[in-house]
């Protein structure tokens, strides 16, 4: 916890000491899971399946759709091991053609990414973006690539390019496949193998008239689900019930 031995066995301990006397068990009347998949995470955990809602994070402020304008595709996010960050420059390696490949983020890979832009003229490093940039740079794009090889907790740079009406390309792992609804939303590809990887990036490019379409959805994803208005509709039911619930 926080790289420190001592706070991590203080956290231990108070976790076992709670699991011991049932208070996550018995003292709380609901906990609120992002997804499907985090709940049932939660319940291998130990946790009551009948006291865990599904709730997605949401996007607070409505950036409004983009265009799709841009010759490009973007990853936006932390740049580690974790993220997927190797199979995507591996991918921009073996893919052919002009399409561009902008990267916005920083962490520990980052001489790595600097150093296979510094290679192709195609990868663009840009660092650290405020809220605003990232969002003009997605709303330009014609896909967000999600590479992750490790679980996602939730996906929220997704939520934010189906804002834009940017469609995404992901790993199928996890949340993520929850996210995407391949074929409509986005693509779904196996995480950490860069041909498919370029195979579907090739699929995407190649048609057009359906990433037209997918803005469409991708944008209607967001406003049904993941809109402000959206999470605050959910949260109220989910206080209902617990309400309701607890009269008995």
């Amino acid at each position: 916890y926080r790289d420190n031995r001592a706070a991590t066995a203080a956290v231990v301990a108070m976790l076992a000491y709670h699991w011991k006397i049932g208070t996550w068990q018995n003292n709380v009347d609901r906990y609120i899971a992002l997804t499907e998949f985090s709940k049932q995470k939660f319940i291998e955990g130990g946790l009551p399946a009948e006291k865990i809602s599904v709730k997605p994070n949401f996007v607070r402020t409505d950036p409004g759709p983009g265009s799709g304008s841009g010759n490009y595709a973007i990853f936006v996010g932390r740049l580690s091991a974790e993220k997927g960050i190797q199979s995507l420059l591996d991918a921009w390696q073996i893919l052919p053609g002009g399409l561009e490949l902008k990267i916005l983020g920083d962490g520990p890979l980052a001489d790595q990414v600097a150093a296979a832009a510094a290679g192709d003229r195609r990868i663009e490093w840009l660092g650290r973006k405020s809220t605003d940039e990232v969002f003009a740079a997605l709303g330009d794009a014609k896909f967000l690539i999600m590479p992750s090889v490790w679980y996602e907790t939730f996906g929220l740079t997704m939520i934010e390019a189906y804002a834009k009406g940017t469609p995404v390309i992901a790993s199928r792992l996890g949340a993520m496949t929850e996210l995407v609804t391949q074929n409509e939303t986005g693509f779904l590809y196996e995480p950490g193998q860069a041909p498919e990887l370029v195979k579907t990036i090739q699929q995407a490019i190649d048609q057009p008239d359906v990433l037209r379409r997918m803005r469409g959805a991708a944008r209607s994803a967001y406003e049904r689900n993941y809109s402000a208005a959206a999470n605050y509709g959910q949260l109220i039911k989910l206080y209902e019930r617990v309400i309701e619930d607890s009269r008995g």
